[in-house]
């Protein structure tokens, strides 16, 4: 088997991993389509590379508003890796208590919004911290971890919780323990990650299963569309009115603020 064959192989069990969880990506599309019907938004946080699936989310082709995409610039910015903004800083502060609640100060959350929290070992503090935080505002909040990754890993949290332990309900990306899934002949090391596979599956899934149920309630949902699809015209009509329901969406997390 090459070493490409072995990364497929293993990328088919992660997503048969991820067909097993249909009753749980069911829940979290049941919880998010109410949070964005109540006209609020689904909050979607991850830090480090757990940012991918929440970019997946929304904006992009086949997605649509009503997903409030939580992305920390010093928390997830990788490809200067050293100097200033570089890894070791990012891997710092993804383990500062408090850090959580000040990204979180900056919105007006509510009972009626919902939460997606993503992190492969589901072990740093800040994606624990935000998770906890999201849940003493009232909302349900779905955690996206690797699974064997996690238990095998130790919590950096001050009380040793792990976002498992903090949220409504978990999805598991499939992944191995480490992440990297392919062992080359003569490298003692793993190569080649697969949270990020599971975590793009998953959450694409739950995006068409909220779809489903938006339009089931005779909201339908604004999709950013191609227009090799649909046309130009159509095309440029429905990024605008997206990005403005976006907009207003997103206003309403700002008009009470310390208040």
């Amino acid at each position: 088997m090459t070493p490409t064959d072995d990364y497929l192989t293993k990328c088919h069990a992660i997503l048969d991993t991820v067909a097993a969880q249909a009753d749980a990506i069911a829940t979290a599309a049941d919880w998010f389509s109410d949070a964005i019907l109540a006209g609020r938004m689904v909050h979607v946080f991850g830090s480090g590379h757990s940012r991918i699936p929440v970019e997946e989310m929304w904006p992009r082709y086949g997605s649509f508003p009503g997903f409030h995409p939580i992305v920390e610039l010093s928390l997830t910015y990788h490809t200067g890796v050293v100097g200033n903004g570089g890894q070791r800083q990012a891997m710092y502060l993804e383990n500062v208590s408090g850090f959580a609640d000040r990204i979180l100060r900056n919105y007006d959350l509510s009972e009626r919004d919902a939460g997606l929290v993503i992190s492969s070992s589901g072990c740093n503090v800040v994606p624990v911290e935000l998770a906890e935080a999201l849940k003493r505002a009232g909302m349900k909040v779905v955690a996206m971890v690797s699974k064997e990754h996690a238990d095998a890993s130790t919590s950096k949290h001050p009380r040793g919780v792990k976002l498992a332990d903090v949220a409504d309900l978990v999805l598991d990306t499939g992944a191995p323990k480490g992440d990297a899934m392919v062992h080359v002949p003569g490298l003692d090391t793993p190569v080649s990650p697969g949270s990020t596979i599971g975590g793009v599956a998953l959450v694409n899934c739950i995006k068409a299963e909220t779809a489903a149920r938006l339009t089931a309630a005779g909201q339908p949902p604004k999709v950013l569309t191609a227009s090799c699809l649909i046309g130009a015209e159509k095309s440029a009509a429905l990024f605008e009115s997206a990005y403005d329901e976006h907009a207003h969406r997103l206003a309403k997390l700002f008009e009470k603020v310390g208040e």
